[in-house]
C-alpha cells in the first residue's frame, strides 16, 4: 500500500499511467464495449464504473493541453433518441482537475473503436450506463 494513491487504481493501471507519454490515449470501457476494440494493453477493472476511474484517473494524469478536444465520447447513433446521463457527472469530474474541464467532443461509434485500437491501453470497467466510452489523451506536468 501507498500513501494517498486511490486503491481502485490498480497497481498494473498504475503501471500503464505511468509508461503512458506526451500524447499517448487511454480508453475507458464500459461492460458492452467490444473486444475487437481493444489495443494489446488491457488493464481490467471488473466491478468497477467509469466515473470512479475517470475521478482517480484525473488526479495523477494531466489531459493534454495541446490539442483543442483531448478527450472524446463516443457519440450516440444517429436514429438513437437516448440522452447519455452520465456526460455531466463526467464534465463535473473533469473540472475537479482541469481549470477547463475535459474539453470534450463526441465521435462517430466506429471512429471511436478504431481510435480505441490504437490507443496505448484500454480499461474494461463494469460500467451499465449506454455510450459511457471515453478516450483521454495524456498531456504533460
Amino acid at each position: 500500500m501507498l500513501k494517498g494513491i486511490p486503491p481502485i487504481l490498480t497497481p498494473e493501471l498504475l503501471k500503464v499511467l505511468m509508461e503512458m507519454g506526451h500524447g499517448d490515449e487511454i480508453v475507458l470501457a464500459d461492460g458492452n464495449f467490444p473486444r475487437f476494440a481493444y489495443p494489446e494493453a488491457v488493464v481490467r477493472c471488473d466491478g468497477h464504473g467509469v466515473p470512479e476511474l475517470l475521478d482517480a484517473i484525473l488526479q495523477f494524469m494531466p489531459l493534454d493541453t495541446y490539442v483543442e478536444n483531448p478527450t472524446a465520447f463516443m457519440a450516440v447513433l444517429p436514429d438513437d433518441p437516448y440522452k447519455p446521463e452520465i456526460w455531466p457527472i463526467y464534465q463535473e469530474i473533469g473540472f475537479r482537475y482541469e481549470k477547463d474541464g475535459l474539453r470534450e467532443n463526441t465521435i462517430d461509434k466506429y471512429a471511436f473503436y478504431e481510435r480505441a485500437r490504437k490507443a496505448y491501453a484500454v480499461v474494461t470497467t463494469g460500467e451499465k450506463a449506454l455510450y459511457a466510452n471515453v478516450i483521454l489523451r495524456k498531456g504533460v506536468v
